[in-house]
């Protein structure tokens, strides 16, 4: 009969090893609340226009600005997740994103009507991230529980936003009482 040797590494039997490593793998991953706060937000509270939103994320509505600097259209998106969860508490989540694209507008004559207003080029992308513990404190580009940021065709991979105070938050604040987010334009967030 054949006696059968444990192998170890640095002195520890084989299984020993693996539970260690096992172990080091666990350590160094990050917890699962660190990972779900957003995808699109650094250690330092940068945001990054999410990839492909159109494909990934979830259309909550539209807007159509006629005239003024912000003309054209504004096409709203965020996560299937985030939209569960407003349905189910009408709030949105920690970590929620919501992207606008604003495209500019042309008119054409169809077969639908006349004078038929359709988006061509990108204007520039805003991304909201809502924040509800006040995670980047000091950060000019959090505050009032959302992340803001606005990235413009030319420079798609960094936000122009130095402060949310005099960058963002003047056109929100019509809509303070509804988390600084006009939501009567998005018929994806309503059960009915």
């Amino acid at each position: 009969m054949k006696m059968m040797r444990r192998h170890s590494i640095q002195g520890l039997p084989r299984a020993g090893a693996a539970g260690v490593l096992g172990l080091a793998l666990v350590i160094s991953l990050p917890t699962h609340a660190e990972k779900m706060f957003s995808e699109v937000v650094d250690s330092n509270g940068t945001i990054s226009l999410p990839s492909d939103f159109r494909k990934s994320m979830v259309h909550l509505g539209s807007w159509f600005v006629p005239e003024g600097g912000a003309s054209g259209f504004h096409d709203v998106y965020t996560e299937a997740e985030t939209v569960a969860a407003y349905r189910r508490t009408g709030k949105f989540p920690d970590g929620a994103t919501l992207v606008k694209e604003l495209r500019a507008a042309d008119k054409g004559d169809y077969t639908t009507g006349t004078g038929v207003s359709y988006p061509t080029s990108i204007k520039q992308w805003f991304v909201m991230v809502k924040d509800t513990k006040g995670r980047f404190a000091g950060n000019p580009a959090w505050g009032d529980g959302w992340g803001w940021a606005l990235f413009k065709p030319d420079q798609p991979a960094q936000s122009v936003v130095k402060d949310y105070r005099g960058d963002c938050i003047g056109c929100h604040v019509p809509a303070k009482a509804n988390d600084y987010v006009y939501t009567e334009a998005y018929p994806t967030l309503r059960t009915k």
